[in-house]
């Protein structure tokens, strides 16, 4: 039955609209037609703000521009998004555990944490990730493809935002800052990473003891304690450890290696 005002279905799922417009756009997602054709660069669209959005790449028109610090966007959405950073609204908030968020897809990856959900699959080797872009990086590594080159080293690299990051050990260069004791770092991980030492924030719990850790890196060192994985391997005595840090100074001692020196004797 449709509901009341809403006179065009979908014949495909039965979902109403009051205008024929709307249903024409929503049959597209059943259909997958994409009419609007970029004449730069022939990617389709199956609307045709999607066209518009996407032309502003070739264009490098930005009409949104934000009232507070002047930068401007190429969509409205990346402008809202923008804004948030001044008023500090966090209008997401997840159900589990209350953190807030400027942006839904943040929630919605925030989400996975608790729901262990990994819906981003490899088709080579069937490993899952969390978020795409993780999956993107991932496939990178089976085609060996690294399109990003440092300009001051000549190193290569498989993702856009991996020589960001490095072009940062050249210029020293440090943009996110810690509003509590003004300390800085080179990418925004590390500075999050930071400030859960004043916040006391531990939002990645073992499954196993219910022990909770700052970090997913610590978290998973922890559950191989549990699991008794050994995933690090000594290429001299084929003895494995469950941290990189231990097989170091491992290494040291098993190949003869002395890199402490007594600057008296």
């Amino acid at each position: 039955m449709k509901p009341k005002g809403k006179t065009y279905q979908c014949s495909e799922c039965q979902k109403s609209f009051n205008r024929k417009t709307p249903l024409t756009r929503h049959e597209r997602t059943h259909t997958g037609e994409k009419p609007y054709e970029c004449t730069e660069c022939q990617k389709s669209f199956s609307q045709k703000v999607g066209l518009i959005n996407h032309e502003r790449i070739h264009s490098g028109e930005k009409p949104y521009q934000c009232t507070e610090c002047k930068k401007c966007f190429s969509h409205k959405s990346n402008l809202t998004h923008h804004e948030r950073i001044h008023t500090g609204e966090k209008p997401y908030r997840c159900s589990e555990c209350q953190k807030c968020f400027n942006q839904k897809v943040s929630l919605i990856n925030h989400e996975r944490i608790h729901t262990g959900e990994k819906p981003y699959h490899c088709t080579e080797c069937k490993k899952s990730f969390n978020h795409r872009c993780s999956l993107i990086v991932h496939v990178k590594t089976h085609t060996g493809e690294k399109p990003y080159q440092c300009t001051e080293c000549l190193k290569s690299f498989n993702h856009r935002c991996s020589l960001i990051l490095h072009v940062r050990t050249h210029t020293g260069e440090k943009p996110y800052q810690c509003t509590e004791c003004q300390k800085s770092f080179t990418n925004r991980c590390s500075l999050v990473l930071h400030v859960r030492t004043h916040t006391g924030e531990k939002p990645f719990q073992c499954s196993e003891c219910q022990k909770n850790f700052n970090s997913k890196a610590h978290l998973n060192r922890h559950e191989k304690k549990h699991t008794g994985m050994k995933l690090c391997l000594c290429t001299e005595c084929k003895k494995s450890f469950s941290q990189k840090c231990t097989l170091t100074k491992h290494e040291s001692l098993c190949g003869g290696e002395k890199p402490y020196k007594c600057t008296e004797c």
